[in-house]
Order: structure tokens, then sequence, then C-alpha cells
């Protein structure tokens, strides 16, 4: 099932029209039918008829308001009704699935964080048609109109037909989910790598809300990135992922998990951190950090309390960064780089260190001004797959299934 497949060209248009109209009743409401045809640069005429589907389908509702500078009566605007319509949001993790019942204002009504363990005896696939039918069953109470299902996870992952090929932590081999779970539910559904969904929900909910350039640089247990160009989710509807984890920063460098040499993984993930830190700890015998268990909590806070090594390691990390990133600042030329990981703690060591490589290394013109913030979210949870179905009704995507019942 390929959830992208391009409709023929009329079809197209009133896709693209309503998504626009719907986007601008979401971000302005309540506003008038005259001034959404303004905005959406659409004729009265056209306006009409897409808000009236909008009013038949439950998916707008009419509501008086005051315009501003107005002294007369009040005027008669549109606002969202999202209510009624729920959709699954999931997270997929390893050793962990989160699932999140939220509304199309993207607010949590129900969470369940449950253990997924890997199994020689039932496959991955069969556990996640299990979970969300079990999770449906246990909240059959609670569901209105249920709309899609979204999935977030990390691995090897073509959004466009909700295949798996990959997955870390669990005997994946080209798994269907997509297409097998909308079989049994009925219902749309979406796939995407988690870190391009997290980035997509920093766009939508976040800290890179309204910029149309973003990098947002992932340092967690891997290392990862997403790129907003235009607006728009880079690679969203395929299988490519911006992919800098596993780009080569030292030719001689410890062996990767992928095969190769001296990966930017093998630096800068947390894991390496956190070896690198240990591996150095004895020759520093002044540092706090052997009054405490290591973990990345206690090397930003040591990094805080001014200690040497902390500092150093994180500040390590912030250089190799920053060098891949000012390669990705000369090619995308962002408005904003976002930074999302536990070591945002330390951000008043990381920061700096990033920033100082990336205008040492990337063309002036392009890093001058460039802001560096940390991501909204610490953890993003199940808005990465809230953000989904958000910019699948802002495309017209899910919204026109929606419109024809």
């Amino acid at each position: 099932m390929n959830l992208y497949s391009q409709p023929g060209h009329i079809d197209q248009i009133k896709q693209t029209n309503a998504g626009v109209v719907y986007r601008l009743i979401d971000l302005y409401g309540p506003i008038s039918r005259i001034e959404l045809s303004k905005r959406a640069q659409l004729a009265p005429a056209s306006i009409t008829k897409i808000v009236r589907e909008m009013l038949d389908a439950h998916l707008v509702q009419e509501t008086e308001f005051q315009e501003p500078g107005s002294r007369g009566r009040p005027a008669i605007g549109l606002i969202l009704d999202t209510l009624a319509w729920h959709y699954l949001a999931v997270r997929i993790q390893p050793g962990f699935i989160t699932l999140t019942l939220r509304d199309l204002s993207s607010r949590a009504l129900q969470e369940d964080r449950l253990p997924l363990h890997a199994s020689a005896d039932k496959p991955l696939l069969q556990t996640l048609h299990e979970t969300v039918n079990d999770f449906f069953i246990r909240h059959q109470s609670k569901l209105e109109r249920l709309t899609a299902i979204a999935i977030t996870l990390p691995g090897l992952i073509n959004a466009a037909s909700g295949v798996v090929h990959r997955m870390p932590g669990y005997d994946v081999q080209d798994m269907p989910l997509g297409e097998t779970l909308a079989q049994r539910t009925g219902l749309p559904v979406f796939v995407q790598h988690d870190i391009s969904a997290w980035t997509l929900a920093e766009a939508l909910f976040g800290a890179s809300s309204g910029a149309q350039h973003v990098i947002q640089i992932v340092i967690d247990e891997t290392v990862g990135a997403g790129v907003i160009s235009g607006g728009q989710l880079l690679h969203k509807n395929g299988r490519t992922l911006v992919e800098i984890g596993h780009t080569q920063i030292d030719p001689y460098g410890q062996q990767c998990y992928c095969g190769n040499n001296g990966c930017l993984e093998t630096v800068a993930s947390i894991g390496s951190l956190l070896t690198l830190t240990a591996q150095r700890l004895p020759s520093q015998p002044d540092s706090v950090l052997h009054q405490t268990p290591l973990t990345i909590e206690s090397l930003c806070a040591a990094a805080q309390q001014g200690d040497r090594l902390a500092r150093d390691v994180i500040a390590g990390v912030g250089h190799h960064i920053g060098r891949m990133l000012a390669m990705m600042v000369n090619i995308f030329n962002p408005q904003q780089i976002l930074i999302g990981s536990p070591l945002n703690q330390a951000a008043d060591v990381l920061f700096p260190a990033v920033s100082s490589t990336i205008r040492q290394q990337a063309l002036p013109a392009y890093s001058s001004e460039i802001q560096l913030t940390p991501t909204a979210f610490s953890d993003p949870g199940t808005f990465g797959g809230a953000a989904l179905i958000k910019d699948a009704l802002y495309s017209g995507h899910l919204l026109v299934k929606l419109l024809q019942g």
C-alpha cells in the first residue's frame, strides 16, 4: 500500500486546496470566509464549496467572533472541530512501545507505555498487530471516529510503502508494517523514521515553528539528522534518510557496527562518549566523576560544575558534530539548527563548541546568522506520530479521506 501515491491532476488541486484551507483555519481561526479567501488566494466560490464539505463532515464549525477594530455585530468565523476525531500515535523504541490516543488537536486522551520484547517464537509484526488491537479493546469506551494510525521507529524504513527493512534490537527483514496494519484495521497507516518525525514535530509544534529551512541534529544512542527545506521535511515520502551517523570522519577510527571505520556515531553517540570518559578517567584523579556512577546525567552535571574532563569530552563531541554541520550548512543554508540530545543538560559547553566549529569551517555568508537552539522536546514521545497526522491533514492527503467518509 502506497499512502503517498499521486492522485490525478484535478484531484491533486482539490486535495492541495482543501489542505491549505484546513491549515489556515487551524492557524488563524476563528477566521472569516473573506479573510480565508484572501490568505488562501482562492476564489470565494471555491472557499464556500470547500468549507461546506468540511462543515458537513464535522471537521470545522462556525462561531461568532469580534473582528479586530470592529464595534459592530460579531462576525461568523470558522474554527476546527477536532474533539470527535481520534487517531493512534505509536512510537517504537528498543524494548518499549508507546501508544497514544489523540484527537485532531493533537491532545493526548490515553497513553500506554509497554515493554516490547524480541521473541524467537513470535514475529515482531504479529506482536505489533496484537498490541494495537489490545489497545483498542482496552480503551474502546474512549474511541470516537478513528481516522488513522501513525508509527515512528528507528531503522531503515520506506515511508511511502510502510515497509520496515531493518530495525535495531529486533530480527526484522522487510516487515510490511503499514500495509498489513491498514488491512487489519481499515485505517490509513503512516510509518516514518523517528528522527524525521521528531524534526517534523519541532517544525509543527516546537522550536522551529515557522522556519522554512532547518537542520535538526539528534545526539543520543545513535546520531542522526532531519532537514526541513522550503517548509517541507526532506525525503518524507521515501526510504532515504539524512544519514550522518555513518559518515566517516576518521578512516583509522574505531570500527562501527555498520562495518565502516571511524563513523561519526563511533565518537559522538552517548555510548561512545561514556566509553571515552571511562577510559580517560583514571588519568584524571581530580575529576568529580570518581565520586558518582558514570551516566550521561552525572557527566553533564560535572561539566556544569566545571570538571575539566567532563567539559573536554562534551566539547569534543561538539567539535565533531560541528564539522558535520559545517558541511550541511554549506549544502542547505539553514535559518536555524536544532540540537536534540541529553547533552543539552550541558548546553553551555556543547553549543559553543558546535557553533565555533561551524563558523570556522562553513561559508561565512551561510553561518554568520544561524540560530543554534535546543529542541523544544527533550523526548518527543508520540508527538512524532502527531506531526505525521498534522502534516497529512495540511497536505490534504488525509483530509480528503475524511471528507469522503
